[in-house]
């Protein structure tokens, strides 16, 4: 569906539309950490949940600090293509390509040095421990081709194309599962199996999309991809600060989430396993409501770029109010199967236990989070990222010590309503600076 087609003022109507293929590639993402969650929840033992919660946990914060590679190419490539500026679209698809692998050579050198941080970080003991250090071995090597794929992504969303993008993320998800489930039910290689699924998943989405992405260039923009006259400093400077932002919002961000998984470990590693499974609730409701928020981010790139008010202001009263009402049903929908899916989920007595004494957190924090994922892709869209990275900062700090207070005098409950405040304050943040996207019309 091309913007073009549409109307000044984006519905509804418009917006659920557009956000459909997201939504189905979205839903294939946590799927992953489901499953992944599933095959480690039923080997009998805590250690393989545990170790895989803080192993994962670790590689997304690593990973999705790196998130600017797509936020950015979005934002960057919207506006353009709003301009017709088909040159500057491939040019930055590029661009962030050399970043994305150099990034991703650094990350490899590290290994050690995560490894090292995790075994001072976590109470865990020597067998997890070493469980965590096979699957982030193997893991890292998926980095190149994930923050490469993320570019790809960003690439499409910001000329929307969501179906494609979406069929990018579908196809790696899938793979995932299908590679992560037969490594580990066939070949009984438990935590090494599921990052080994990771990795050989990961190498070949990428070079089905990047052979597709070659040819849809040529065929669209009439341009050949090259890597020269890539270096141009006004654009180089713009690039490295809009990314340096999200790159800041986005450590905050995964380090308020790996600080959950801390948290939780300090309670036990019991605790550890079922934060580890209720997680993963959020983080579904999370990427079906990003939906909106991606669809969004190209949407007010692209009327940014036309310089149409009416048009933005419309997207973000509608694009709000879809993604809240959607929170409300994923809430009922918890509610009604929570127990059902929790022991297909784990088939551990005391997990299921302690899962059903914190099921009231999956209902409340969707609706309430709602707000700050969806101006978090209006702010991407209009590349204000300044102002995403002061917002995040504040609420990440407030909520590190907040959660320390209450978890001291309310366990893992304190934790959860901590994590539920940290989404009250980034939408609130993000709100305060709302009035400075408006100066770009």
């Amino acid at each position: 569906m091309r913007l073009s087609n549409y109307s000044s003022k984006f519905s509804k109507k418009q917006i659920i539309l557009l956000s459909i293929p997201v939504f189905f590639s979205n839903l294939a993402i946590p799927l992953v950490g489901i499953v992944d969650t599933g095959l480690m929840g039923n080997l009998g033992e805590t250690k393989y949940l545990a170790a895989t919660s803080i192993a994962t946990s670790v590689m997304t914060m690593v990973i999705w600090s790196f998130g600017f590679l797509r936020m950015g190419t979005v934002g960057i490539v919207s506006q353009a293509y709003g301009r017709a500026d088909y040159r500057e679209i491939v040019k930055t698809l590029l661009r962030n390509f050399v970043i994305a692998l150099l990034i991703a050579l650094l990350i490899i050198i590290l290994t050690p040095l995560i490894n090292f941080s995790i075994q001072h970080f976590f109470n865990t003991s020597t067998e997890t421990q070493k469980l965590i250090n096979t699957y982030i071995n193997v893991r890292v090597f998926s980095v190149p081709a994930e923050l490469i794929i993320y570019v790809l992504v960003g690439f499409y969303l910001g000329i929307q194309k969501t179906q494609i993008s979406s069929l990018l993320i579908v196809t790696l998800s899938v793979l995932n599962i299908v590679f992560s489930s037969v490594l580990v039910l066939s070949y009984n290689l438990n935590v090494f199996g599921v990052a080994l699924g990771t990795l050989l998943a990961s190498y070949v989405t990428l070079i089905i999309f990047t052979l597709f992405s070659y040819k849809y260039i040529i065929k669209k923009f009439k341009i050949i991809p090259r890597f020269e006259k890539l270096i141009v400093q006004s654009k180089i400077i713009k690039l490295l600060n809009i990314n340096l932002d999200i790159f800041i919002r986005t450590l905050f961000l995964t380090f308020s989430f790996l600080w959950v998984t801390y948290q939780g470990s300090k309670l036990g590693e019991d605790y550890l396993a079922v934060n580890t499974i209720l997680m993963q609730f959020i983080i579904l409701a999370a990427f079906f409501l990003d939906a909106y928020a991606f669809s969004t981010e190209g949407i007010v790139g692209y009327s940014i770029g036309r310089r149409n008010k009416t048009s933005f202001l419309q997207v973000v009263k509608n694009s709000i109010q879809v993604s809240l009402f959607t929170a409300l049903i994923i809430s009922i929908l918890y509610l009604i199967f929570f127990k059902e899916i929790i022991n297909v989920i784990t088939d551990i007595e005391i997990l299921r236990f302690i899962s059903y004494q914190h099921f009231i957190w999956i209902i409340i924090i969707p609706p309430v989070a709602s707000f700050c994922y969806q101006l978090d892709g209006i702010f991407i869209g209009a590349s204000q990222t300044k102002e995403i990275r002061n917002a995040m900062i504040i609420s990440a700090v407030i909520f590190i010590f907040i959660s320390i207070y209450l978890t001291n005098y309310f366990d893992n409950h304190g934790l959860w309503f901590s994590l539920m405040l940290f989404m009250v304050l980034r939408a609130l943040t993000l709100r305060f600076y709302f009035s400075k996207i408006l100066r770009k019309f």
